[in-house]
């Protein structure tokens, strides 16, 4: 038998400054409940916790004058969502799901007794127009539905930014710090750049899109290998030529800074969490240390030591 019951996400707007706002279902359904924490005009993390003692349906209506972007990372568990226009969803652990609407309105699902954790990044309004300038937000208004942007799983380095957003004890500016850097992660491919404001002569269609991102989501989960272009290019079935302007114009920068910038934001990550200079340079493809400490050094402008 399955439960339904009413969204607990009707209880307003989280306001920035005032705290988180903790709202729970009653006891008859579980242990089910939201928390949600304005960081910034737009910006809100939501940290949800559910384990009901049925199968579960929570109705669920988010309405707006503007697009709402969700980066939700799952962190225990699977759950479901059933938009009225019949869009399906799926939320599971160690994977990221980038979502956009306009309006929400359907059912999150939930099985029995299993616990399901996720957390969420909900960007709206005045957030989404800085990061991602008025033309991207205008195309995501024009569309309707619940949109599924990209899927994929959470690499270890974003993983590590989930502490501060989910600690009682961080910072307000190291959660805000934590928020931006993931929603950098995963907005890179929405953002405007030189080389892709403007019509390109490369016109990218779908399957060309899909091998691109490919060709991303292996460097992010096997930096630690000698990956190259002609590699990455093989692999997804590209030439080389139209790989590399492709993926420039797909996300904002050519492979190779891609890549670079990918490693080192991992080692900083790495390195703080207590890993040895030596253990952080193999984890993200480097075969000898002192390589790996002159290219952090010239990328941060400090050595991998002073890291701590």
């Amino acid at each position: 038998m399955t439960d339904f019951v009413r969204a607990t996400g009707a209880a307003g707007p989280a306001v920035p400054g005032a705290g988180a706002t903790h709202v729970a279902l009653p006891d008859r359904f579980g242990d089910c409940w939201i928390e949600r924490t304005a960081l910034d005009d737009g910006l809100t993390v939501v940290h949800s916790h559910y384990r009901p003692t049925r199968e579960l349906a929570e109705e669920t209506v988010q309405t707006g004058s503007s697009p709402t972007l969700v980066i939700t990372l799952g962190l225990a568990g699977e759950s479901g969502f059933v938009a009225r226009e019949g869009t399906r969803l799926r939320f599971r652990a160690g994977h990221t799901t980038l979502t956009a609407f306009n309006e929400s309105r359907g059912e999150r699902r939930f099985n029995a007794e299993g616990a399901v954790r996720q957390l969420r990044l909900v960007l709206t309004g005045t957030v989404l127009s800085r990061y991602l300038g008025e033309a991207s937000v205008a195309r995501l208004a024009s569309r309707t539905g619940v949109r599924i942007l990209g899927e994929h799983a959470t690499p270890p380095w974003c993983r590590a930014l989930l502490r501060p957003l989910l600690a009682s004890e961080a910072t307000p500016l190291d959660r805000h710090i934590a928020a931006l850097t993931l929603a950098a992660e995963y907005l890179r491919p929405l953002m405007p750049t030189g080389a892709s404001a403007a019509p390109s002569p490369t016109h990218l269609g779908a399957d060309d899109i899909d091998k691109l991102q490919r060709a991303r989501d292996l460097m992010r989960s096997h930096m630690d290998r000698a990956l190259t272009i002609a590699y990455l290019s093989t692999t997804v079935g590209m030439n080389e030529c139209k790989f590399k302007q492709g993926f420039r114009e797909l996300f904002g920068a050519p492979p190779h800074r891609f890549l670079l910038e990918l490693r080192m934001r991992r080692a900083w990550m790495l390195l703080e969490s207590g890993s040895r200079v030596a253990q952080a340079a193999y984890a993200v493809g480097y075969q000898h240390p002192a390589n790996f400490s002159a290219a952090f050094a010239r990328y941060f402008g400090r050595t991998p030591k002073s890291v701590r």
